[in-house]
C-alpha cells in the first residue's frame, strides 16, 4: 500500500490531483474515502492556483463501487462525520473547475458515479467497467443520475438490466467516457487535457461548464435570451477584454504562463 491515507492529494501543474488510494481493496468506497474526497474537492475550488481537478485511482482499480463494510454516510470508528456519496457527485457537478476523470483501472457499480459526474473522462483502452448491482440485488439508483444523461436510455437500460462488462472503447462509443488510450499513455493524455484546460481564460472555462449543464435545462426561446445577456456580460468583462485584446497584440493572454 503506498500510504495510509484514504486520499491523496497533489497539485500539479494547476491541476489538483485527487488519488483514490485503498489499493488493497480496490479503492472501494468507505466513509472515509467519500468524506476525504469531499474535502479535497472544497479545497481545490477554493484555492484560485487550481485551474481544473483530477481523480484517479492508485493500484490496478479505478474504484470498486461501494465498500460494504464501511459504506458511504455511515459513521465509522473513530469518525466524528460522514459525507454521503450525493454529496460528493454534487460537488463534482457544482465544482467550479472542470474535473477529469482519469480511469487508471477496473471502475465498477458505484465507482461508475465519479465517472458519470465528471467534465472529462480519459480511460485506459483495456480497463473493465459494470454497472454491476443488478449481480447482487440491488440499483445503480444514485449514480443514475450522473450515468443516465450521457449514456441515455438506450445504452443505459442495456447495462443496467445485464450488469454486463465493457472496455475503455466501449465507454467512448456510449457517451460515457471522451478517449480511451494504451496504459502508459493515460496520465500523458491527462495532461494533454489540463495543459487545454489552462490555455482558456479562469473565468471563461468556469463558465463554459455552467453553460454547458443549464441550456439543456431550458426552452429554445429561454435558451437564446439567457445566452445573449450572458455573451454580452462575458465581452464586457475584463477577461474577455484582455483576451480580445491579446489577440489584436498577437501575444499570449495573461493568463497563460510564459515560456
Amino acid at each position: 500500500m503506498a500510504g495510509t491515507q484514504a486520499t491523496l492529494y497533489e497539485i500539479k501543474n494547476g491541476a489538483a490531483w485527487i488519488t483514490l488510494n485503498r489499493p488493497e481493496n480496490r479503492n472501494a468506497l468507505s466513509s472515509v474515502l467519500v468524506t476525504e474526497l469531499y474535502d479535497h474537492l472544497l479545497t481545490s475550488n477554493a484555492n484560485d492556483a487550481v485551474r481544473s481537478i483530477v481523480i484517479t485511482g492508485n493500484g490496478p482499480a479505478f474504484c470498486a463501487g461501494a465498500d460494504l463494510k464501511s459504506p458511504p454516510g455511515q459513521l465509522s470508528e473513530g469518525s466524528s462525520r460522514a459525507v454521503p456519496y450525493a454529496d460528493v457527485l454534487t460537488a463534482i457537478l457544482d465544482s467550479p473547475k472542470p474535473v477529469i476523470a482519469a480511469i487508471n483501472g477496473a471502475a465498477f457499480a458505484g465507482g461508475l458515479g465519479l465517472v458519470g459526474a465528471s467534465d472529462i473522462v480519459i480511460s485506459r483502452e483495456d480497463v473493465q467497467m459494470s454497472f454491476s448491482e443488478v449481480r447482487i440485488g440491488v440499483i445503480p439508483a444514485i449514480i443514475s443520475v450522473v450515468c443516465l444523461p450521457k449514456l441515455g436510455v438506450h445504452h443505459g437500460m442495456k447495462l443496467f438490466l445485464t450488469g454486463e462488462r465493457f472496455d475503455g472503447h466501449q465507454a467512448v462509443h456510449m457517451g460515457l467516457a471522451h478517449r480511451a488510450v494504451p496504459a502508459d499513455q493515460l496520465h500523458a493524455a491527462v495532461e494533454e487535457e489540463i495543459a487545454m484546460i489552462n490555455l482558456g481564460g479562469p473565468i471563461a472555462v468556469q463558465e463554459c461548464k455552467k453553460l454547458a449543464r443549464r441550456v439543456p435545462t431550458l426552452t429554445t426561446a429561454e435558451a437564446f435570451k439567457e445566452t445573449a445577456e450572458w455573451s454580452t456580460r462575458m465581452f464586457r468583462s475584463d477577461e474577455g477584454a484582455e483576451g480580445m485584446a491579446s489577440f489584436r497584440e498577437k501575444r499570449k493572454p495573461s493568463w497563460v504562463a510564459k515560456d
